[in-house]
């Protein structure tokens, strides 16, 4: 360590190092660390195993009133694949350079976070802040893999249902300008396969109700559909991604020999879908495939989730919103609220009916979550624990309501 680094940042570059990438991650290394920042902490730990190798390590620090809900602390600790040759520095060394931007795979996405929660309550316990409420941290394994095995199956407990937790904050992702972004919902995965059945045959012949035909009809509706949501998000600046339905073909499948008109075809659309328009999407699906022709099927993806349970972050209508959102005007900080684009933890823990935030304190910062060379300025990362110093006593001491 440097004798000017501040021992914040060198805590976070240890978590960095530890590699943790899918699909083989060092859960054991990374336990281990993590009891071990339990212990500075003061906090009390317990792993939990729902799946054998994959823990839930669960640090609690028990409020004056552990009656009432608790707050909880979200993150996970795997992280996706890297591809080396692509990278400036090894992407687990947490090699620094001369800015102070610290690579690693990580470090955006969202061990940053973890350990800014964890620096927070250490120098608010120095300080000797008293907590109203129970705190829970809780660093999950797997959420890179839809999380099935780790927040999925942690939140069926009985050790996850007396946590009893009111609020819960989860992973966001920076934002480019100066504002910071914080998230109430999230879009859903609705990956879809569509099967078009037809008359087979040689190919010298003009078949008809061939399922190259309907499959053109399902690829076009669908492409079409997408062009739509795209000029949506283009006509109107108040919009972000989150808030409009994205369309990707990502699978073709079919065909016996290139003189044969097969029976069956089949494409793969990679779709999601925000809260607002779920309840209608299938429906739309379905009548796309009727307009197609007789023997045009679907299938959406069984593990995919539905994610229609929205935070209340409007002003004087939920108070953990009022709270958190004081909080970042002490702050200084202008919030741009949205619905999430992808996937997180969060939907797992909606989905009992309880509220979450997504937010990490990344502004100014360009976005590389799953990207080659993902970095964090230190000054960045040191900012956030000044934020959550300020945001979790605000949360934590939320009086009854």
């Amino acid at each position: 360590m440097s004798s000017q680094e501040h021992p914040s940042v060198t805590n976070f570059r240890n978590y960095i190092r530890i590699n943790t990438v899918q699909p083989n991650p060092d859960y054991a290394s990374c336990t281990e660390f993590l009891r071990g920042q339990a212990e500075e902490l003061g906090a009390a730990c317990q792993v939990i195993e729902c799946v054998p190798g994959k823990p839930n390590v669960i640090m609690t620090l028990v409020g004056d009133d552990p009656t009432l809900p608790s707050f909880l602390l979200n993150s996970h600790t795997d992280v996706v694949p890297v591809f080396p040759e692509h990278w400036k520095y090894d992407p687990f060394s947490a090699h620094k350079d001369g800015e102070g931007n610290i690579y690693g795979r990580g470090t955006q996405d969202m061990k940053s976070v973890g350990i800014q929660y964890l620096e927070a309550l250490k120098r608010l316990k120095k300080d000797g802040h008293k907590f109203l409420r129970t705190i829970h941290l809780t660093f999950v394994p797997d959420e890179e893999v839809s999380g099935g095995n780790g927040m999925g199956r942690l939140v069926e407990t009985k050790v996850f249902r007396e946590m009893n937790v009111g609020l819960g904050l989860d992973e966001g992702y920076s934002s480019t300008d100066n504002k910071m972004l914080v998230f109430y919902g999230e879009r859903s995965s609705k990956a879809v396969k569509i099967k078009c059945s037809g008359q087979p045959g040689h190919g010298s012949q003009f078949l008809p109700n061939t399922a190259g035909e309907k499959l053109r009809k399902i690829i076009n509706t669908f492409l079409d559909y997408r062009e739509q949501q795209q000029q949506k998000l283009r006509d109107n600046p108040r919009l972000s991604l989150g808030d409009v339905t994205t369309i990707n073909l990502t699978s073709l499948e079919g065909g016996v020999q290139p003189n044969v008109v097969p029976s069956e075809l089949y494409v793969g659309f990679d779709v999601r879908v925000p809260p607002s328009e779920l309840d209608h999407f299938e429906t739309m699906v379905a009548g796309w495939c009727k307009e197609a022709g007789h023997g045009v099927s679907y299938v959406f993806d069984e593990k995919a989730l539905d994610s229609k349970e929205m935070t209340c972050a409007e002003d004087g209508k939920n108070p953990w919103w009022d709270a958190f959102s004081d909080a970042c005007k002490k702050e200084n900080i202008e919030l741009e609220k949205g619905i999430f684009p992808a996937g997180t933890d969060s939907h797992y823990v909606r989905k009992l009916g309880i509220d979450v935030l997504g937010f990490s304190p990344m502004n100014n910062t360009p976005r590389l979550l799953h990207d080659h060379n993902e970095y964090l300025n230190e000054k960045v990362f040191l900012r956030g624990i000044d934020i959550y110093a300020t945001i979790i006593p605000a949360l934590a001491n939320v009086k009854s309501f």
